[in-house]
């Protein structure tokens, strides 16, 4: 029997539900409020460089019928141990700020309370019921809709402002010079279109796909049903980036650092540049964009612990999933309970420590899947191995060239 389009995707629209979230409602409009068109260099660039080692994830999964953390291990002990460090030094933060930014969102949609720890907690209690519940399964189903109620608000929400602003286009694209504007553009290319570790998550969710459906995923499926959530993710980031270049760019308005205050301010901004009517448009694509990113990392932060404590003991844990999202689930409402006030710097931090740390998962991903432990056939091509290296030295460069500028300006 023939497979529909939509039954044909899964992981690729898993990786688009985890990747957009604060990366392109919060840095991708600040992009555009604060530099109008002048940083779309940045983000072309970033999701071509970055686009390999992203890929690479579906498609060891589709060559081994294994995770990108099974490489890992066969790569040796200590990178297991240095993925392990560093997943459990930014899951708690990186859950927190896709939920608090989410509990603003819900807090301006729905209104009963504002008290943005309960929506946190009662918005992550809602993830887990959908995870035990549903699995995998529901997860994958579940994604598939929301990205299309994302992507349809988003682009009406897009014409609505294309077509009601009287400025005229300015796309000079900008270096940013100063250690506030270049601490923001390693910020934007760390979560854009997501951190590289995601790489590993869709590797995951790639062989929890086979294990549902009993069918192994060939590596021309795996590769499209990725570049469609692929593309999808730059399409948005585009979209949110013009969003905030046509209604704030140069508003005057002064942006918090909070998640949830920066969401209250960009829901009612929009209202007043383009109308009452476009509120329920803005409100839903930011709800639906938050929601589902939530939803996939509370379920793949867990997933990778899980595996990764696995390999590393060589032992598996019956409840180790479980385990994991009760940990994950406590950790974050104990950091939104008790340094909610600290949550701007605990995002900037680790979203800085995710482009300090993609050469790491870059090198790493592209030694797995063009040694050995792949098979030559699965193996990528000359032009894609090229990109592979280019992208290397771009993320390595960038860094360097982001930690001498800080430390020049702080000398």
């Amino acid at each position: 029997m023939k497979k529909s389009f939509l039954q044909s995707l899964g992981p690729g629209l898993l990786f688009a539900g985890a990747a957009i979230g604060v990366s392109h409602l919060v840095q991708s409009t600040r992009a555009g409020a604060e530099f109008g068109f002048g940083l779309i260099w940045a983000l072309l660039l970033v999701h071509l460089f970055k686009y390999p080692f992203f890929q690479f994830g579906p498609r060891y999964a589709a060559a081994t019928g294994e995770t990108l953390l099974d490489g890992y291990r066969k790569l040796g002990k200590g990178v297991l141990i240095a993925y392990y460090i560093l997943n459990f030094g930014t899951m708690f933060t990186i859950q927190a700020a896709v939920t608090i930014v989410t509990a603003g969102l819900a807090s301006q949609l729905f209104g009963f309370t504002n008290d943005l720890v309960l929506w946190s907690t009662i918005l992550m209690f809602i993830s887990v019921i959908f995870l035990v519940v549903g699995k995998y399964k529901l997860l994958d189903n579940l994604m598939k809709y929301i990205i299309i109620i994302l992507t349809i608000s988003t682009i009406i929400a897009v014409c609505v402002a294309l077509f009601s602003t009287k400025d005229t286009f300015d796309v000079t694209q900008i270096i940013p010079s100063g250690a506030v504007e270049l601490t923001f553009l390693i910020a934007f290319l760390g979560w854009m279109p997501a951190p590289l570790d995601v790489s590993i998550w869709h590797s995951i969710w790639s062989v929890e796909k086979d294990k549902t459906t009993v069918i192994k995923t060939k590596r021309k499926d795996a590769i499209f049903d990725f570049n469609v959530g692929y593309i999808g993710t730059l399409c948005l980031g585009i979209c949110f980036l013009l969003l905030g270049a046509f209604v704030m760019y140069k508003s005057g308005e002064s942006f918090s650092n909070k998640g949830d205050v920066f969401a209250s301010q960009l829901i009612n901004l929009y209202t007043e540049n383009l109308g009452n009517f476009s509120h329920i448009f803005i409100a839903i694509a930011s709800f639906t964009t938050m929601f589902s990113t939530t939803i996939t990392t509370m379920d793949a932060s867990p997933r990778a612990m899980n595996r990764t404590t696995k390999l590393l003991i060589n032992k598996d844990l019956k409840f180790g999933y479980w385990f994991w999202i009760i940990f994950l689930f406590t950790g974050t409402f104990l950091i939104l309970k008790y340094f909610m006030d600290n949550m701007g710097l605990l995002v900037k931090i680790a979203t800085i420590l995710s482009f300090l740390t993609a050469p790491f998962y870059a090198i790493l991903n592209f030694k797995l899947i063009t040694g050995r432990y792949t098979p030559k056939k699965h193996q990528p091509g000359i032009y894609l191995r090229i990109l592979s290296i280019v992208g290397i030295i771009f993320l390595i460069g960038f860094s360097i060239w982001f930690l001498t500028s800080i430390s020049n300006f702080s000398l």
